[in-house]
């Protein structure tokens, strides 16, 4: 019998009951011809592998990332809290030892979904990894997690929640934002005044191939993580890279995506976007279950590969090798904040956000307190054009005492103001969440 060098736990959850239309991209079938696949292959009969059932998050797993308004179940379905329930299943596994890698293979996906919530964006309502990253951090005392996110599409929202976070080094590869949704994820978007080069964004061109995405990995990604020192590596595993994806412009492979998860080594992969349905990702999704169960991937091909396949131009390999030295002093010599308050004072920060799949409008200043004993309190306000004005406020993990108190602080004058529909606090240190509606 064939025997995984690594043990390794996949997580279904194809959410039959949630689809955004029967025909939208972002439906059920994206991981029935999955699970089909794997079946087929014989994956199960592998000694090693092992099919786990998801857990259901709950609230507080949801507040911990985000302030949801005007509460958690307006902006949620069943099927959001059990596909967020997958991937803290991945990880309970992997650090309780059940397994050594695991591999949440669940929808509605979540990397679009920002720390503030008021619907649905990008297919996704709330953002499954960092629901599982601050899950590890809250019941295993794990303090700094990398995120590399290799879907086609900027990872906005995970890139917000942490933007302030110097534990957590996130990373994006992905089709330059020029010519893709959302439209983020530059070279100069490098993390908040206290976190300045733990985001890092690599955009490549459009028709990017194998070549050149195993060369983002060796020479920018890699290094980074070696310096960065993970204890817990991520991979939100989007595969909407692939070559037949019919919503973007890219020239991945089946065996490329294999190849580039055995050479990131994640703990943990849990899927995001990918909408070839049947020609791409059951072929996709079964090289990286091998690779991360540590068996032989180089016969993974999809049908029409000899077919339709195209490598990369050499004009693209220049441009991607003219992005190392960027990215490179992005994480290892960032530039300063030019906007950055001095120590004791709230540097802030507006956005307008449209939720492109609900048609919502939404405008935040976010308040980031400058500290130089932890992260800093945070406090968004934000109105959207479905809700009156709201407030989120959160006491980061390891808060300090003076953030501890600038933070119930704001939470008691922006009650008692009467200005807000719904306020939040989010206390990390002590695990107190509130939700005041008014």
């Amino acid at each position: 019998m064939l025997k995984a060098k690594n043990r390794l736990g996949l997580i279904f959850f194809p959410a039959y009951d949630w689809a955004i239309s029967p025909t939208h991209p972002e439906r059920e079938e994206r991981l029935l011809y999955t699970q089909d696949q794997l079946r087929e292959e014989g994956i199960f009969d592998i000694d090693g592998i092992v099919e786990l059932k998801p857990d259901i998050a709950t609230e507080e797993d949801v507040m911990r990332s985000h302030s949801c308004f005007p509460d958690v179940k307006s902006v949620t379905t069943e099927s959001h809290m059990i596909s967020a329930g997958g991937a803290i299943r991945a990880a309970r596994a992997v650090l309780d030892g059940e397994v050594d890698k695991a591999f949440a293979l669940v929808r509605p996906p979540g990397h679009h979904s920002m720390k503030s919530v008021h619907g649905n964006r990008g297919f996704c309502n709330i953002n499954n990894e960092s629901i599982m990253l601050e899950y590890i951090r809250e019941k295993y005392n794990k303090r700094k997690i990398a995120i590399v996110d290799t879907d086609c599409h900027h990872g906005d929202g995970t890139q917000d929640i942490f933007w302030h976070d110097p534990d957590v080094l996130f990373i994006s590869l992905h089709q330059d934002g020029r010519t893709l949704y959302p439209g983020s994820g530059h070279l100069r978007e490098l993390g908040g005044p206290n976190a300045r080069g733990k985001t890092i964004n690599i955009p490549l061109p459009p028709n990017t191939s194998e070549e050149g995405f195993i060369y983002t990995i060796d020479k920018m990604v890699l290094p980074i993580l070696k310096d960065f020192k993970p204890e817990v590596i991520i991979n939100s595993a989007g595969q909407d890279n692939h070559y037949t994806d019919p919503i973007t412009n890219m020239n991945f492979t089946a065996h490329g995506y294999a190849l580039l998860n055995e050479k990131l080594n994640p703990h943990i992969a849990v899927l995001e976007g990918g909408y070839s349905i049947q020609g791409a990702l059951p072929y996709v999704n079964l090289g990286i279950v091998l690779a991360m169960a540590g068996i032989d991937y180089s016969s993974v091909k999809e049908p029409d590969y000899n077919k339709n396949y195209v490598p990369q131009s050499k004009d693209i390999t220049e441009y991607i090798k003219q992005l190392e030295e960027h990215v490179l002093n992005n994480y290892f010599n960032p530039a300063p904040d030019i906007e950055r308050a001095p120590v004791g004072e709230f540097t802030v920060r507006r956005k307008n956000i449209y939720y492109d799949t609900d048609g919502i409008q939404e405008s935040q200043q976010e308040h980031i307190l400058i500290c130089n004993d932890c992260r800093g309190v945070l406090m968004i306000e934000s109105t959207a054009s479905i809700n009156p004005p709201c407030i989120g406020i959160e006491i980061p993990v390891n808060g300090c005492k003076r953030c501890q108190e600038a933070g119930h602080k704001l939470f008691e004058q922006a009650v008692k103001s009467k200005e807000y529909m719904t306020v939040l606090l989010t206390d990390r240190v002590n695990k107190v969440y509130k939700n005041v509606t008014q």
